[in-house]
């Protein structure tokens, strides 16, 4: 007989991965002052003691409130300040507005974090066998719902300290060069095939969320993808061709925010003397041609595609290609406890194998496909149902992870999304085509 696994098992399973989670998020947040944790640079932005409070709040509300003997709130206005977008937990505080909230700093979010990490391991460590199965389901939509909000963190604090014209450093260091490899492609056979996670964790599945499932099939055609994503030396050629100043290229909104915006380059590119920099997490730095291009739009993507003569890929195509490489699971290299040791950015490509090179952990990849529920789609009942399913509205779905992404977090059927215009994420472009077609 196979060994299974006791409830006191299970629970101490759980209380390590919390913690492992949490101490996570304070290392990445470990470079910052207080004052660097208080700047909302723009809308999209959040305070890095916002995204440390926030997810505190999520298992102070969903786990705690609900399950704790006695359950008080650490503080009642927390609930206003931190609460994100649930509309049925309560009113919240305006989103554009949160980086004027001076109080609590950063050290009382602290310990806001370590009053609800002490409730959560003690409610943990007592836990029977009903309550367990009950709430273990929350507490790991917890930690992935965390990882989400630590590469929002780091994307966030990128975008802050652009800003400053001290240029200063978050952490890391650049990568190694690496030699510049010819784009190859590959075909991919069509058909009827199957797309969405196979099960979520209370099935005995994995963990997903809501919006892979449920499992489904689509038909494709036959088609290519490029073996790695585009590079800033290909998108020098299209700036040098005039990729920005040609309309024929573009979306009709894109084209309409080139010229609103004055966009003439990817996000976080400035030129000086001629000379292309990026602003990067570790510094800024001349424009490495051999790295992939990020920072760019849908409509940037799509246009660079259109002047390439190829597209990009749908969804379908993507994961489909992405599960025939390899496992569902993505399998980037796991990261040491000093965020020094990073390069936080993308990496050039290795050598050519044959294989889909660049999947997962460094740039997350624009498809041409609107986010939309699959066939089947029923969002969870309360609060936590608003979680993915209230915004299959105006957004474009990416896949595959960035170097931001904690490792383990991504896989071939996540489905991340963002506005078409969007370009402070870590966003880049694999290029598709109909092969022979």
């Amino acid at each position: 007989m196979e060994p299974t696994s006791t409830p006191a098992g299970e629970a101490h399973d759980l209380v390590s991965r919390y913690r492992e989670v949490r101490a996570w998020t304070e290392r990445l947040a470990a470079p910052l002052s207080p004052e660097d944790q208080t700047v909302q640079s723009m809308p999209d932005v959040s305070p890095t003691k916002w995204h440390r409070a926030h997810v505190t709040w999520f298992f102070e509300t969903f786990v705690l409130a609900e399950n704790e003997p006695g359950f008080s709130a650490f503080q009642e206005q927390y609930w206003f300040l931190f609460n994100s977008y649930y509309e049925a937990i309560g009113p919240r505080y305006s989103r554009p507005m949160r980086g004027v909230i001076s109080r609590p700093g950063a050290h009382d979010v602290g310990r806001y974090r370590s009053n609800v990490d002490d409730r959560m391991s003690d409610l943990l460590d007592r836990v029977d066998e009903g309550t367990l199965a009950k709430i273990a389901a929350t507490v790991e939509l917890g930690f992935h719902h965390e990882q989400q909000h630590q590469e929002l963190l780091l994307m966030d604090i990128k975008h802050v300290l652009s800003l400053n014209p001290l240029r200063p450093v978050y952490a890391g260091s650049p990568a190694a060069a690496t030699p510049a490899t010819p784009l190859s492609w590959l075909d991919f056979d069509g058909g009827l095939v199957e797309i969405g996670h196979e099960g979520s964790a209370d099935r005995g599945g994995s963990f997903c969320f809501d919006n892979e499932l449920p499992r489904h099939q689509q038909w494709l055609a036959s088609y290519r993808l490029a073996d790695r994503l585009v590079t800033n030396g290909e998108w020098m050629e299209f700036i040098a061709d005039g990729g920005y100043r040609r309309a024929e290229l573009w979306l009709s909104d894109g084209w309409g925010r080139v010229n609103d915006e004055g966009w003439c380059a990817p996000f976080y590119w400035s030129q000086i003397d001629g000379v292309w920099f990026e602003h990067t997490l570790h510094g800024t730095w001349p424009v490495d041609p051999t790295l992939p291009v990020c920072h760019v739009s849908h409509y940037e993507a799509d246009a660079y595609a259109t002047w390439a003569g190829k597209r990009l890929p749908t969804e379908a195509e993507w994961e489909h290609a992405a599960a025939l490489q390899g496992p569902q699971e993505a399998t980037s290299p796991p990261r040491g406890s000093d965020v020094s040791t990073e390069t936080w950015h993308p990496r050039a490509a290795g050598p050519a194998d044959g294989t889909l090179r660049q999947l997962f952990g460094d740039c997350w990849e624009w498809t041409s496909s609107a986010y939309l529920p699959y066939p089947g789609f029923r969002p969870a009942p309360g609060a936590i149902g608003e979680y993915n399913g209230k915004f299959m509205s105006g957004q474009m779905v990416l896949r595959g992870g960035c170097a931001l992404t904690p490792p383990g977090h991504a896989r071939a059927s996540y489905r991340n999304f963002f506005p078409a215009g969007a370009r402070w994420p870590v966003t880049g472009v694999r290029l598709a085509d109909d092969g022979g077609r």
